[in-house]
């Protein structure tokens, strides 16, 4: 960095700045902040998504902005495709006096109605390109008054180029990850399925809204001092045994066998059953605090989660076929089932025969296991 003229301190502060945004989005703001004190700019701008002809895209700038907010961050849509600044090579570094020469760059539209209203005239930016993502635009400007962007400057920003690539790149890939697992949490959850994770001494470690839900009931499990125990001892001697043997399963196992059992409930409800299995992990990654066990619980006495309209949908029933199928799948008899929608027993008994009809079954069994096996268990509700 020596050839550029970079204060190591500074570069290890924006390098951090940098990693530290790819790992909280929130913290973008004050990477970019570090980018405009070193370039002097007044914006520094960077666009995350960048508009087709029907669509607005989405930029994330810093700097001194209109409305007494200068220096902290905005996000704000990118609405103009008018920009001249199209086509440039990935990852390369270019500035207004690349493209065209002063001249040409006051008569240009783009200048004259988004640039000049804010004191933007010296321009320096690249394309950054990521794996997934294509490109990301990032963009420093300065006001007319300013000297331009020097050849110095030009390599200070190639040099940092590479570290906001990765940035962006390790950003793209943790919020993929964070997307697709919320998308299976709510899955598991609309199938009523309960999680509990546990951490490295076996103390909960999170859990999903359903496994809360027969926590707080208290009937057959409780958390004491954060840990999970049954009502009954002979049910919590057996639960922490199978708790601790997934804890004993190594890392680099091949088969990491899951155990299963049933705690009965003080209710006299049907006992909950409950799987236990060791979360998968890397040899290294040892720490404190970290997924160790995940216990997976089924209420058989709860209610169905499925969706009556995509229910409906899916079966092509009538409102009220529908409401006398999500009963009958709820484990009422037809008769209760009648009585719970307040509807005559006769009533009932043709609408059973429509959705028999239009489901191709014969018997109530047989429909409430089509119901609970198709996907509107999957759909929000």
């Amino acid at each position: 960095m020596a050839s550029i003229n970079l204060d190591m301190d500074v570069y290890d502060r924006i390098v951090n700045a940098l990693y530290e945004a790819a790992l909280d989005s929130r913290r973008w703001g004050t990477a970019l902040e570090h980018f405009r004190e070193l370039f002097k700019a007044n914006y520094v701008t960077l666009i995350l998504k960048v508009p087709d002809l029907s669509d607005t895209g989405l930029m994330i700038s810093v700097g001194e902005l209109p409305g007494g907010i200068g220096g902290k961050v905005v996000y704000h849509t990118y609405q103009h495709t008018a920009t001249p600044f199209v086509n440039q090579p990935a990852d390369k570094v270019f500035t207004v006096d690349d493209l065209m020469t002063e001249a040409e760059w006051r008569k240009a539209p783009y200048y004259i109605h988004w640039c000049q209203p804010y004191q933007v005239f010296h321009v320096m930016g690249a394309d950054i390109s990521t794996p997934e993502s294509g490109k990301l635009r990032f963009r420093i400007t300065r006001p007319e008054h300013v000297a331009g962007f020097s050849q110095e400057e030009r390599q200070l920003c190639e040099a940092l180029l590479p570290h906001l690539r990765r940035a962006l790149h390790m950003h793209n890939l943790l919020d993929r990850s964070e997307s697709l697992g919320m998308l299976y949490s709510k899955a598991i959850g609309r199938l009523s399925v309960a999680t509990i994770v546990l951490d490295e001494t076996g103390r909960v470690l999170d859990q999903n809204l359903i496994a809360q839900e027969i926590l707080d009931s208290g009937d057959g499990l409780k958390l004491v001092g954060g840990r999970l125990e049954a009502t009954y001892p002979s049910d919590n001697r057996a639960l922490q045994q199978l708790i601790r043997n997934a804890f004993a399963h190594q890392p680099g196992d091949r088969v990491i066998p899951s155990e299963a059992m049933s705690i009965a409930r003080p209710s006299g409800q049907v006992s909950l059953g409950v799987v236990i299995e060791q979360v998968p992990s890397s040899e290294w990654a040892e720490g404190k605090g970290k997924p160790s066990v995940v216990i997976y619980l089924r209420d058989a006495a709860g209610k169905s989660l499925a969706s009556t309209a995509v229910a409906k949908q899916l079966f092509n029933l009538t409102p009220a076929e529908t409401a006398l199928a999500m009963e009958l799948t709820n484990g009422l008899s037809l008769e209760e089932a009648a009585e719970a929608l307040n509807i005559r027993r006769n009533t009932a008994r043709a609408h059973l025969r429509s959705i028999f009809s239009k489901t191709g079954v014969r018997r109530q069994t047989e429909l409430v296991r089509i119901m609970l096996n198709s996907v509107a268990a999957l759909s929000h509700r």
